[in-house]
C-alpha cells in the first residue's frame, strides 16, 4: 500500500482539532477502540457460556502473554513498514478474525477453542498495532500539535470505552455472542477505509537510523538508542516508576478499600467515575490548549502531586472525600502521562518511533499489571493504607526523575 507524503506547510500545518486528515485518523481510532471494548465483553461472555468460570479467566488472560513477548518486535516492524501500514493491516487483521468466529458462533458450539485462539490471535495483532498507533500521529501533524493530539486521543478512547461496553451488552442480549462479535468486528471493519484515506508526511530522519540487516540488530539499535537519549531514557524511568505505583492502588487496590469502607459496588462505581472524569478533563484541557509550557516539569510535578492522592485515597474519611480524590489523581495521572507521550513524540527520531512506542507500552501494558496481585498480596498482609503510601511512594520516584535530571526537566514541546 502505497503512502501519500503531505508537503511542509499543508495541512499538517493546521489545528489539529480543525484538520480533516487528523479528523479521519481520530475517528479510526476511536472506531476501532469502540470495537475492542465489544469484543472484550463478547469474548467474556462467550467464554463463561462456553466453559467453567476458571477456563473463562484462562481465555481472558491468552492475549497477555503475546502482547507482552512481542511488543518490542511490534516496535521495529511498525518502524520497518512504517506505521500507517501496520495499523491498517492490523485492523484488517483483527476485524477477520472476530467476524469469523461470531460465524463460527452463529452456524454451531464449537466450545472454548475458537475464544483462545481469537485471543491469542488478537495478543499477537495488538503487539504489533499499539506501537504503530503511538508512531502514526507524528507523521499525520506538525510537531506543534502533538500535544493537543494526545488530549483528543485520550477523549477519543474514553468515548470508546463509554459507549463500546454498552454496545456489547446490547448485542449480548439480543443475538448472544455471536452478534456482539459482529457488531465489534464492524465498528474494527470502519477503521480500515477511514486509516486509508489518512494521508502521512515523510518525516526528516537520521542517516544513523537506517535499517539494520536484521530485525533483531533493529531492535539492538533501538534500545541502544533509548538508552544513549539524554531525554528519553529518563523519560522511559520516570513512566515506569509512575505506572507501577498507580495500576497496583487503581484497580485492585481500590477494589479491596471499597470492601473495607463498606462502600459497595456503587461507591467504588462513583470513585472510578470521580477518576475518569479527571483524566478526561486532562485530556480536554490538552485538546483546547493544544501546547502546555514546560512540559518536563509539568509531568514530573504532575506526578509528584499525585502521589499525594494516591497515599490519601486510603485515608479518606468517606466515599464523597474519595470521588473528589480521584478525580485530582485522574486529573494529575492524565497530565502526566499526555505530556510524558508528547515527550516521547517529539524528542524521538522519526525512524525510531515504533521502537520507543513499544518500550514505553511494554512497561505500562507489560510490567505495571504486575503490580496488581503484590498490590493484593500486601493489602492482604499489612491492610490498604500502608500499600497506599508504598505505591505512592513508587510513583513519586517517576516524578524525583523526571525533576531531578536535567534535560528531561527542560524539555519542552515544539510550538
Amino acid at each position: 500500500m502505497s503512502t501519500t507524503a503531505v508537503r511542509p506547510g499543508s495541512v499538517t500545518d493546521r489545528p489539529a482539532h480543525r484538520d480533516p486528515n487528523v479528523l479521519r485518523w481520530l475517528a479510526a481510532y476511536a472506531s476501532s477502540m469502540a470495537g475492542d471494548g465489544v469484543y472484550y465483553i463478547a469474548l467474556s461472555w462467550a467464554a463463561v457460556q462456553a466453559g467453567t468460570p476458571s477456563q473463562a479467566g484462562l481465555v481472558m488472560s491468552v492475549s497477555a502473554l503475546p502482547r507482552a513477548v512481542l511488543m518490542l518486535g511490534g516496535g521495529v516492524i511498525a518502524d520497518r513498514f512504517g506505521p500507517r501500514r501496520v495499523v491498517i493491516g492490523s485492523d484488517a487483521a483483527r476485524c477477520a478474525a472476530v467476524l469469523a468466529v461470531a460465524a463460527l458462533l452463529f452456524l454451531t458450539s464449537p466450545g472454548l477453542w475458537p475464544l483462545a485462539v481469537l485471543a491469542l490471535v488478537f495478543g499477537t495483532v495488538d503487539a504489533v498495532f499499539v506501537p504503530a498507533v503511538g508512531a502514526l500521529p507524528a507523521r499525520i501533524t506538525g510537531s506543534g500539535q502533538l500535544a493537543r493530539i494526545q488530549g483528543m486521543r485520550g477523549l477519543a478512547y474514553r468515548f470508546a470505552a463509554v459507549v463500546g461496553a454498552p454496545l456489547g451488552g446490547l448485542g449480548v442480549a439480543v443475538g448472544g455472542a455471536a452478534a456482539a462479535f459482529g457488531v465489534a468486528g464492524l465498528l474494527i471493519a470502519v477503521s480500515v477505509p477511514l486509516l486509508i484515506s489518512v494521508r502521512v508526511r515523510e518525516l526528516p530522519q537520521d542517516d544513523s537510523a537506517a535499517p539494520a540487516t536484521t530485525a533483531w540488530s533493529d531492535l539492538v539499535v533501538g534500545l541502544r538508542y533509548i538508552r544513549r537519549h539524554r531525554v528519553l531514557a529518563p523519560l522511559m524511568l520516570a513512566i515506569a516508576f509512575g505506572d507501577l505505583g498507580f495500576v497496583g492502588p487503581l484497580n485492585v487496590g481500590l477494589t479491596l478499600l471499597a470492601d473495607e469502607r463498606g462502600w459497595g459496588a456503587a461507591g467504588m462505581g462513583w470513585v472510578l467515575a470521580g477518576f475518569g472524569a479527571g483524566a478526561g478533563t486532562a485530556s480536554l484541557l490538552l485538546t483546547v490548549r493544544g501546547r502546555l509550557p514546560h512540559a518536563g516539569q509539568v509531568a514530573g510535578s504532575a506526578l509528584l502531586a499525585g502521589c499525594v492522592a494516591i497515599g490519601a485515597l486510603a485515608y479518606v474519611p468517606n466515599v464523597v472525600a474519595a470521588v473528589g480524590t480521584a478525580l485530582l489523581i485522574g486529573l494529575l495521572a492524565g497530565l502526566s502521562g499526555a505530556m510524558c507521550h508528547a515527550l516521547l513524540q517529539t524528542q524521538t527520531d522519526p525512524a525510531f518511533l515504533g521502537r520507543v512506542t513499544a518500550v514505553a507500552s511494554l512497561v505500562s501494558l507489560g510490567l505495571a499489571p504486575l503490580s496488581m496481585p503484590l498490590s493484593a498480596a500486601a493489602i492482604g498482609a499489612w491492610g490498604t493504607g500502608p500499600v497506599f503510601v508504598v505505591s505512592a511512594a513508587v510513583c513519586a520516584l517517576g516524578g524525583v526523575v523526571a525533576l531531578c535530571v536535567r534535560d528531561l526537566r527542560r524539555a519542552e514541546l515544539p510550538r
